[in-house]
């Protein structure tokens, strides 16, 4: 961190700073840990040999009104090496809620692996902005440092159908159908979810210690930015469930965007005044917003919740020619502390408590659902077992061990049972507890005696199974996460640190029917007809790893079409 004076000091080149009124915006620029720009104040008097090197230069106004100095302007791009000065975080904040090594900083030589070219020349429009979706058809690939995106080293992931194998399971069950009811075969209404972590550029810049492996012009903005919109135009997903998307950048650019190819965006940010968020986009064409439930779960009363992680829920109905049933649509990013399962576990229990009151249907059934998201957990672990068998024993189970994460032992205790307070209104069945009504009776003030009689139910049923977490829904996961033939396992994060898989797209799958061993197909509700394929660490790192040339964030996007039975 730098010294008090370097920090007002930085402060104050930014207030004084001269930009396009666009460019003003664009605060990210300042938190860049590459940036070096021109100090057009003169330095504070006292400087040691630590500090880098700067021009004395008398004191000077910037503003279009003052004519105190007249020299050159304050164009930063302009400036000679000689007076560069690095601010790789002017405000200094902190996100308080990662271990100390993921919010490690890192100079511009450790990004680069070499020290920058004094012959650089910046261009704040070539650099930081770049043309709406629908301004740039062709989606032209910026040119830095005569890095260009191309086809060398680029891994092409296969489409893996699974068409096929519902054929013949779906010609018995509609024969029978047919049998008894004497009408036609019913119609389908397929549809494709993606869901994908784009890397927010404030978390990347803030974790530059993750991308040494990186080329810097690799990780500007306006690079990622467009690799990251040619990526959903060419999947053309219909319903897109978006993670660390960034708010500034998802107002001014990645919603217009969208709505150009005719997506309909909801947006739901972090709080605590984070600058990301959850997005879930559907394509207007395909489908009707019925409901819109953002879920936040940071609770002021509750230390457990003191994270300010969220959630995002959507009920959307299929435009089909007949009368179908709606699909609840889910996006998440749980905190990443590898040591908070009691965290984890708690947030996800309100999502599903959120799913389960959004999903309800009038005879007590939950219509279809698709739940997406980073739910920084490994694929076998305690909480990636809770989501697809529905139930949990959590009794001595540490919190360290919940997303398979944390592998050393040290400082770890044993989950609180229950794990979270009552009230957070929450049972151990995920479900919102209900709220028992007060009112005045004819015999006195007492609660209705049917409400007392399903709470005193609930009790008892809590009381029993007090260790266990269960949830009301059937899900199963898009992925195996192992390649067929071999084994390996498949990763969806690959950076310096870390290639593990964390994302997850599951859905709601009833009646399954074992078609060959470690395979189910679902014949009713939704079936899974195919994906795009995971890739493995070795294949990943034959490209240098995330982010590349080709690939602009450190997830891969995950690809599902499925079938709606009508």
């Amino acid at each position: 961190m730098l010294p008090r004076h370097l920090q007002s000091l930085g402060r104050t080149w930014v207030a004084h700073a001269e930009y396009p009124p666009s460019f003003y915006r664009s605060r990210h620029m300042f938190r860049c840990p590459w940036w070096a720009g021109q100090q057009p104040w003169p330095p504070y008097p006292h400087f040691n040999s630590w500090h880098p090197p700067v021009i004395w230069r008398p004191h000077h106004f910037c503003g279009p009104s003052r004519t105190r100095y007249q020299g050159p302007p304050c164009n930063p791009w302009n400036a000679p090496p000689s007076s560069w000065v690095h601010f790789s975080n002017v405000n200094m904040s902190s996100k308080g809620e990662e271990p100390m090594p993921k919010r490690m900083k890192c100079t511009e030589e450790d990004v680069l692996g070499r020290k920058p070219s004094p012959n650089r020349s910046y261009s704040p429009t070539n650099d930081f902005r770049v043309p709406p979706l629908h301004e740039a058809s062709d989606f032209p690939i910026p040119d830095h440092d005569g890095v260009k995106a191309s086809t060398r080293g680029k891994i092409k992931r296969r489409w893996e159908d699974f068409g096929h194998d519902f054929s013949e399971m779906s010609k018995v069950l509609v024969n029978r159908e047919n049998q008894h009811a004497n009408t036609q075969a019913p119609e389908n209404f397929d549809f494709t979810v993606m869901s994908y972590n784009i890397l927010s550029q404030d978390l990347l810049e803030d974790n530059c210690h993750l991308y040494k492996h990186c080329r810097r012009p690799l990780l500007f903005w306006s690079y990622r930015l467009t690799n990251i919109l040619q990526e959903l135009k060419q999947l053309d997903a219909d319903i897109l469930c978006l993670q660390e998307v960034q708010e500034d950048h998802y107002r001014t650019q990645i919603k217009p965007s969208l709505e150009a190819l005719g997506y309909h965006c909801e947006y739901k940010t972090r709080t605590g005044r984070k600058p990301d968020g959850c997005a879930i986009c559907f394509k207007s064409s395909k489908f009707a917003l019925m409901s819109v439930k953002p879920v936040e779960y940071y609770r002021h009363n509750i230390a457990l919740l003191d994270r300010d992680n969220i959630g995002l829920v959507l009920l959307l109905q299929p435009k089909a020619e007949r009368d179908t049933q709606a699909v609840c649509v889910a996006n998440t990013h749980l905190l990443y502390n590898p040591r908070r399962g009691d965290i984890k576990l708690t947030q996800l229990a309100i999502l599903l408590a959120e799913i389960a009151g959004v999903a309800l249907l009038k005879d007590g059934g939950f219509c279809p659902i698709v739940l997406c998201g980073d739910f920084n957990s490994v694929p076998g672990s305690p909480l990636h077992r809770f989501i697809k068998e529905g139930m949990l024993n959590y009794q001595g189970l540490t919190i360290g061990k919940v997303s398979g994460q944390e592998q050393s032992p040290r400082g770890q205790r044993i989950l609180s049972i229950p794990i979270w307070p009552k009230s957070l209104g929450i049972s151990q069945s995920c479900v919102f507890e209900p709220q028992p009504k007060q009112r005045l009776a004819k015999t006195g003030d007492s609660l209705e005696e049917e409400t007392v009689q399903k709470i005193a139910e609930e009790t008892a049923s809590d009381t029993k199974m007090e260790s266990s977490l269960q949830h009301h829904f059937r899900l199963s996961s898009v992925y195996s996460h192992f390649v067929p033939e071999t084994g390996v396992p498949e990763v969806t994060t690959c950076h310096s640190r870390t290639a593990i898989t964390v994302d997850y797209i599951f859905f709601s799958a009833k009646n399954t029917i074992s078609a060959q061993p470690g395979t189910e197909f679902s014949c009713s509700g939704l079936q899974l007809l195919g994906r795009m394929s995971l890739l493995t660490e070795q294949d990943l790192w034959s490209v240098n790893g995330l982010p590349n040339e080709n690939c602009s964030s450190d997830h891969l996007s995950l690809l599902a079409k499925f079938r709606l039975k009508i």
